[in-house]
Formats: structure tokens, sequence, C-alpha cells
């Protein structure tokens, strides 16, 4: 007699379909309605995952990969840890060029997961050969039978999310969104979201968050790419110092910026009022909302949903570490209460 087990066949079947969750607490002094898409309930912990998968099913069906290929990328963490786990179950080698900005954690898990790590310098032009562009593209020219998934200049970065996120937005919404707001790194997520829903409702407002150090706001006000802009900041995944093709700055209305030490307060914030451990780029939408708020942005009708990109487990030796935010001087006499108090019985 055949028994029906209900199971997936792989972890890949459970990418997608990530919840929207209302924010209560943390929103109770906003004006308007305030919704979290929960990157992290991907099994890779964050909005990458889709990138991963849709990119290498696509490069699969193309015959570009075949078995025995070796799988390159540049990423600051979360792109590189979907790629091996997509690797992993598809039967790829993996190798990645990661940003030496990247947390130890994440560093880490890429190894755990079988990758083959090259941390590079994090505060050199992207041009200069030991940036982790530079890397990633010399070692797909010596690594025969590889291909590069480039996601910061990798259309099918925007069209995994405009095939995916952005449907379910709309679906979970009934159609009822008024402003996405979102972090804008290779600009893939915030992109491809935006185009679908701009395409069912152009009144839609669409605002990306960037860094201080970053050049996107700028180059969004005045297609001016101004190396001025450009300085070290700590917020992994967020801005950049190119201008990434995988951004669609069309659909994008506005960028806002936010401080290192702004955001990784807010995450933590975010982890007290709502119980959901979230990462660094989290911190920093979540920031944005507050700003926006105090700029008038919202009114009571507003329905504004914020995507949260990853988990915070990969942060536990940054933001959530009191040595490392005492280190680099976020905690102050106001900030005092945020420390956590341990005591150990003896």
């Amino acid at each position: 007699m055949e028994h029906k087990i209900n199971a997936y066949n792989n972890i890949l079947e459970l990418i997608g379909n990530t919840p929207l969750v209302k924010l209560n607490r943390i929103a109770s002094k906003l004006t308007g309605n305030f919704y979290a898409k929960v990157e992290a309930f991907n099994p890779g912990h964050s909005s990458k995952d889709r990138v991963a998968s849709y990119i290498i099913e696509e490069a699969e069906r193309k015959g570009i990969l075949v078995e025995g290929s070796t799988i390159i990328e540049t990423t600051s963490g979360n792109t590189g840890f979907s790629i091996a786990m997509v690797s992993i179950i598809k039967g790829y080698d993996c190798i990645l060029a990661v940003s030496s900005k990247s947390s130890k954690d994440k560093i880490d898990m890429l190894r755990t997961m079988g990758a083959k790590v090259y941390v590079c310098p994090a505060h050199v032009s992207a041009d200069d050969p030991r940036s982790y562009y530079q890397v990633a593209k010399r070692l797909h020219e010596e690594t025969k039978g590889s291909i590069y998934i480039n996601q910061y200049f990798n259309e099918l970065n925007i069209d995994a999310h405009y095939r995916s996120t952005g449907p379910e937005i709309w679906e979970q919404t009934n159609g009822n969104i008024t402003h996405l707001v979102a972090c804008s790194g290779t600009g893939g997520t915030i992109s491809g979201t935006a185009r679908f829903l701009k395409e069912k409702n152009p009144n839609v407002r669409v605002i990306g968050v960037d860094a201080f150090g970053s050049v996107l706001k700028k180059y969004h006000e005045t297609g001016e790419f101004d190396s001025k802009e450009i300085y070290p900041y700590r917020i992994e995944g967020l801005g950049k110092n190119l201008i990434p093709g995988a951004t669609d700055f069309d659909v994008i209305d506005e960028f806002i910026k936010v401080t290192d030490e702004e955001s990784a307060h807010t995450a933590r914030e975010i982890a007290k009022e709502e119980g959901m451990f979230v990462g660094y780029t989290s911190g920093a939408v979540m920031q944005a909302i507050k700003q926006l708020n105090e700029l008038g942005e919202f009114n009571k009708n507003s329905n504004v949903v914020v995507i949260f990109p990853d988990h915070g487990s990969r942060y536990m030796s940054k933001i959530y570490s009191d040595a490392w935010m005492e280190d680099q001087g976020f905690f102050d006499s106001n900030r005092v209460e945020e420390t956590q108090q341990v005591q150990f019985v003896k």
C-alpha cells in the first residue's frame, strides 16, 4: 500500500512566498499602516535566494551551465550563501569574491556551505585589481567551465523579483499598497519589485534607501556619478561605489540616506519591539521609514510595505555585539539601556 508523504523534494522548493507581517509597536507613533516583507523566511534566510535560483536555472535552460561547471560571484555575503546553497543541490562548484566589510559570520557561513572564498579589501575603487569585482572577473577568466553571475549588471537580477517579490506583495496587499520602501544595493530587489507594482498601479510610491558614502542618491537626482560622494561606511549590502546596471532608476521615485549608527540601533529595536531578528539593512529601511514619517510622506490611509532582506544571525559579530557597537562609538549616554544585561550566577 502506497503512503503519500507530504514533503518537499529539496530545500530550493521553499524559496519565495515569504510572509507579509504587520509592524505594530515600532510603528505605533508613525502615521499610516506598515507591513514588513520578511525575506528571512527563505531557506537561505535572505531575498537573494530568489536571484540565485532564478539566474542559475536560466543558465541551465540556456545550456550555459552544465555538469562540472563552476559558479563564480561577487557578494557581500547573502547572494554568496544563496548561490552556495543552490550549487550544493545542483552539484556545481562555487567560488566567491567577498568584501572584507562582510561580517565574519557571513564569511564563516560561506565556507561552511562548501564555497571557496576570496576576501577582498572593501575600501578600494571598483576598478582596483584587488576589488571583489575585479577578483571575480579574474577568477572567471582563469577557471575553465565557469560562469560569472555578475549580479550588479545582470538584468535577470531584476527579473527574479519582477516575477516573484512584486506579484507576491501585490497579492498580499490586494492591490492596496501605496508605498514600497526598500534598500538599494545591486538594485535588483527594489527595481524588479517596483517595476511590477508600477505596472499594476503607477501611483505606488517607490522609495530607495541609500547609505552615506554611496553614490546612488545623487546619481538618481542628477544623472552624475560623483566620486566625491564615496567614503567608507559600515552597512553591508546597501549603497554602492559604482552605478549598478541592475538598478532601474526610472521606477524609483526618490532615495533617502540613512546613517550606520541609526540603522544599527533600529535593527536592534525591531528585535525588541516586534520579535523579528533581522539584519543590518532591515534596520536601515526601518530607519528610513522613521525619517520619511517626519518629512510627512505618509498619511493615515498609507499602506507601506518595507522589505526586510535578511536574518539577524548574520550580524552576531557586528550590530548584535555590544563590543562591536562600542568599538564603533555607537553607544553613548542616551543608548545605555540598549546594552545587554547579562548576569553570571556562580
